[in-house]
């Protein structure tokens, strides 16, 4: 029985895989033979014929040729792209019953249907129906990114490929309403690109971004399936309803208008509120002149495709006037909601529940909001990231049981404390798709929106973005992350090219998570701070450092040797979506990296140290130099004005200061050994470490190394110093050869000579018998340090509903793991007896009895909701539980090193700790907790900062 339904389920999946390709028909739309005519209905709307004529300049772009577009049927022939949505008569003329039925009443969704001879004159006929308006327009720019028009095909110059002869093989098809409702971008911060962009290079008519620019905005959002704008609103720019033709472009394209937790009812109080004139922002003082402009705007906008913001804040991204406290908050914001919402009903429509609006708990808003403010059940709920790409907070479950819904205000660029990140855009797409899912499965759903800054260089993630708010279903595994950025860049860059492009974006992204670019001057802003030296270790642990220089420059090496391939139509795009992204962020990293280093090298006597001084101004210069390129050079000069390299004008993005003070040296060359003392080696660890040979006067030297027994590897036994550039230094690395290690040796050293004069630095094996290890799986203790990534567990202990899971590509450690609990309606699980909890047991052996420190990393993710903390347990050796919990309230300092670091740091002090074998536990309380990586330190370890190299694991020793 089992073997007849299996074969009758392969049977049924085989008919519907031929079935739906038995569907599929060629259709011509530019060949020798056949032109295609486009063909809008009638009685639609003046999106309609905007997305006829896109789509008709797209077909131009591949082929050459400019088809016909009209809206009278009888005026076309042969093959034919007739579109429209619903409502028209034509449309329901040319589908079923069953066809009509299945978009009647949906949201923005649309379908493609091929008919044979549906009238006189008419070969075949490619149907794009809309649910809606906006759903006709999504099919008509789905089949032009089918033909091969990117919707970045302007904004990031990814011109389509040229073809002769265009078909398309397609098959009747219906789409899914998107994932959620209101999905779009907030321009912002936009004083050093955008705005300088529009004013002076594309809108100079406005001399501001006016009404030519935001039709570019609007296409670009139909194409990326967006429906939402909250426009640039910041000093200096003009407020979107001065220029009148702005709202006509937003209808015409029936984008609809809304604006930030800063602007309540439409209006940019940066630009609008003459504090001169009108008196102090104030509802309790000077309430009569906020409601007449509210009123003003509201009778301006309600005939318009709107989304009305609700509440009130100060003038620009601040506090409410002219209250002393939260609770003073709340009695006020009721009224003004009432008030609000009266404006809505008498202008808008009587029944307030059809006017979409929302009240975003931005910032001290939140605090009032949990003061008590009872939110119209009918008004969108929006949570906002806490800047820096964490989600603040979701829904409880009363929250969840409103009948507005809720939704997110998420950031990829931002101006503020601790420091801004206006220049780059590098969140990692890993977390963007982690925090938006947690949103989408705790039911934030209706509204989305990104602040994008001046929409270039986010691009990626503004894509990223879009694609989940319309199709959220195949984000829940986690490695789709990766797979959407290689499908995102194959129709751009190639199926060959577009693998290692992917990868060069993706470890910057990662490098990047360890530190942001704008953040490596270790400065902060609100208030401004002087740049400082970075944190990365120079000198232990391999030179943290230097590998960070090196993982840089190997992606710039691949870059520079990508940008030779890229065919000429996508040698702009490569600029734009990775050429430029990388190098600068490798750029930014040496500027400072190489700085650290001259200070270092030359406290030291390192004559090298002014060579490092000339590395970091070059890194600076070269900065300079490719974002000019940007601005004056790239796709013929389109984006003049558009990149700038000093935002806000920070210390972090100007040259640092290099005040040396001359040391006189005794010796004109010297050594130093990695950790000053070479550190140990161990079989179980496989360490590689280095020594520094280097001149420390202007001279010129030839030296040998030697080693002192045979199992001592260097990478080099002699070399020739001399006083130019690189030329002054050597780094000769160490090693074992443990194949000719003997038994019972322990120790031996290295001589350098040069200049009748020799130093030695001895060369020392861990004592560690492989009978000590016997049967143990874990990790081995590497001088003091033991490093474990989360995902690597000896041991995981799920039961039931509340578990621990992988998280793909999440974190600096490249996986995480996340606790997942099902019922978050309860405050937490066992709050008691921690030890019955899900848990992950870490094994791992010490090479000597001491003070232990067990340092545990977690992403500095939020509480789901005001239940919850971020807690988690841990114990070492079955011994008694520690609670630890991370969780930060409003923006300490404490929050500040966690975002710029991207790592929530807890840790438990051992008193003693005996060598031997040991197992960590850490067991599950609160959901979403994201655990990276752990480091286990023995006595007092070196200082470092970020990732550390994971420790040797070692699995069943015999």
């Amino acid at each position: 029985m089992f073997f007849q339904f299996t074969k009758n389920l392969i049977l049924v999946s085989l008919l519907t895989f031929y079935a739906s390709n038995l569907y599929a028909e060629n259709f011509d739309i530019v060949t020798s033979q056949a032109k295609v005519t486009l063909v809008y209905t009638p009685d639609g709307d003046k999106l309609d014929s905007i997305a006829a004529n896109l789509l008709a300049a797209d077909i131009q772009r591949i082929t050459g040729y400019l088809p016909r577009v009209v809206n009278n049927i009888t005026l076309a022939s042969g093959n034919v792209i007739i579109m429209g949505s619903l409502k028209s008569k034509m449309m329901q003329d040319l589908h079923s019953p069953a066809s009509f039925d299945a978009l009647q009443g949906k949201w923005e969704c649309y379908s493609f249907k091929l008919l044979k001879h549906p009238f006189k004159g008419i070969n075949k006929a490619l149907v794009i129906t809309g649910s809606d308006t906006r759903g006709t327009a999504y099919g008509v720019f789905e089949l032009a990114k089918r033909l091969g028009v990117s919707p970045w095909y302007w904004w990031a110059d990814v011109l389509p490929e040229k073809k002769k002869l265009l078909s398309l093989n397609i098959e009747n098809f219906s789409s899914s309403a998107p994932s959620v409702k209101y999905r779009g971008i907030f321009i912002n911060d936009e004083d050093w690109g955008l705005l300088p962009w529009s004013a002076k290079t594309f809108d100079p008519a406005t001399a501001n971004i006016g009404p030519k620019t935001y039709a570019k905005v609007f296409e670009l959002l139909l194409r990326l399936k967006a429906n939402l704008i909250w426009p640039a609103m910041h000093p200096g720019t003009k407020a979107f309803y001065q220029f009148t033709a702005n709202k006509k472009v937003a209808a015409d394209y029936q984008i609809i208008v809304g604006s930030s937790h800063a602007e309540p009812m439409l209006r940019n109080n940066v630009s609008e509120w003459d504090k001169d004139k009108m008196g102090d922002f104030n509802y309790l003082s000077n309430q009569k002149k906020v409601f007449s402009y509210w009123e003003d705007r509201v009778k301006e906008s309600h005939n318009y495709p709107s989304m009305y913001s609700l509440g009130m804040r100060g003038i620009h991204d601040s506090g409410l006037e002219g209250i002393k406290n939260p609770a003073d908050a709340v009695p006020l914001l009721q009224q003004i909601f009432s008030d609000q919402r009266g404006l809505l009903r008498k202008y808008a429509d009587t029944n307030i529940t059809h006017v979409p609006q929302a009240f975003t708990a931005y910032k001290e808003v939140l605090d009032i909001y949990d003061h008590g403010l009872q939110l119209p059940d009918d008004v969108t709920l929006v949570w906002p990231d806490d800047n820096y790409g964490y989600i603040q907070r979701l829904n409880t479950t009363s929250e969840n049981k409103r009948k507005g819904g809720s939704g997110i205000y998420y950031h990829a660029s931002y101006w503020g404390r601790p420091h801004d990140y206006l220049w780059l855009s590098t969140t990692p797409p890993a977390l963007i798709r982690e925090e938006l899912t947690k949103a989408y499965e705790n039911n934030a759903r209706d509204i989305w929106v990104l602040n994008v800054g001046d929409i270039k260089p986010a691009e990626y993630h503004i894509q990223l973005f879009m694609d989940m708010a319309y199709h959220i279903d195949p984000f829940q595994d986690s490695k789709y992350s990766k797979t959407h950025l290689l499908n995102w860049l194959q129709p751009i860059f190639g199926i060959s090219l577009a693998p290692a492009i992917k990868d060069i974006l993706w470890k910057n992204y990662q490098l990047a998570f360890e530190r942001k670019p704008e953040f490596m001057g270790w400065s902060q802003t609100e208030p401004t701070t002087k740049i400082n030296f970075t944190a990365y270790n120079h000198m232990d642990y391999g030179d943290q450092a230097q590998r960070r220089i090196d993982a840089y420059s190997s992606l710039e090496t691949a870059a520079k040797a990508l940008r030779y391939k890229i065919s000429p139509l996508r040698k702009d795009a490569f600029y734009e979506l990775v050429y430029y992204p990388v190098v600068a962020s490798s750029l930014m990293n040496k500027k400072f990296l190489y700085r650290d280093k001259a200070f270092l090298y030359i406290k030291e006597g390192r004559i090298i140290g002014k060579n490092y001084e000339t590395l970091s101004k070059k890194a600076f210069q070269e900065i300079t130099v490719e974002t000019a390129y940007y601005n004056q050079q790239l796709a013929n000069g389109k984006w003049a004005h558009l990149m700038s390299m000093i935002p806000r004008n920070l210390p972090v993005f100007h040259l640092p200061e290099f005040n040396f003070s001359k040391i006189e040296q005794d010796q004109d060359w010297k050594i130093k050994a990695e950790g000053n003392k070479l550190p140990a080696f161990s079989k179980w660890n496989r360490q590689k470490h280095f020594v520094d040979i280097f001149l420390s006067k202007e001279t010129a030297i030839d030296y040998t190394v030697k080693a002192s027994k045979d199992w001592i590897k260097v990478s080099q036994l002699k070399g020739k110093l001399t006083a130019d550039g690189d030329n002054s230094q050597d780094r000769i690395w160490v090693e074992i050869d443990w194949d000719k290690l003997p038994l019972n040796q322990y120790s031996g050293e290295l001589t350098f000579e040069a200049s009748n004069r020799s130093v030695t630095v001895p060369v020392w094996i861990e004592n560690l018998q492989q009978s000590e290890l016997k049967n143990f799986n874990g990790f081995v203790e590497n001088n003091g340090l033991i490093s474990i990534y989360a995902s690597h567990y000896t041991k995981i202990n799920n039961a039931g509903k509340n578990y621990w899971k992988l998280v793909n590509d999440l974190g600096p450690a490249g996986t995480a793991m996340e606790t997942v609990i099902q019922n978050t309606d309860h405050k937490s699980i066992d709050t008691v007896n921690y030890k019955n909890n899900a848990s992950m047991e870490y094994n791992f052996y010490t090479l000597k009895a001491d003070t232990a420190e067990i340092k545990i990393y977690t992403l500095p993710t939020h509480p789901l909701n005001k239940n919850f903390g971020m807690r988690y347990a841990v114990s070492v050796d079955n011994g008694p539980v520690t609670v630890l919990n991370y969780k930060t309230i409003g923006r300490t300092e404490e929050w500040k090193q966690n975002v710029l670091s991207n790592a929530a740091l807890r840790s438990v002090k051992i008193p003693v700790l005996n060598k031997g074998k040991h197992v960590l536990k850490i067991y599950l309380i609160d959901p979403y907790v994201i655990l990276d990586r752990i480091v286990i330190g023995m006595g007092a370890l070196k200082p470092y900062y970020g990732l550390l190299p994971e420790s040797q694991l070692i699995k069943s020793v015999r």
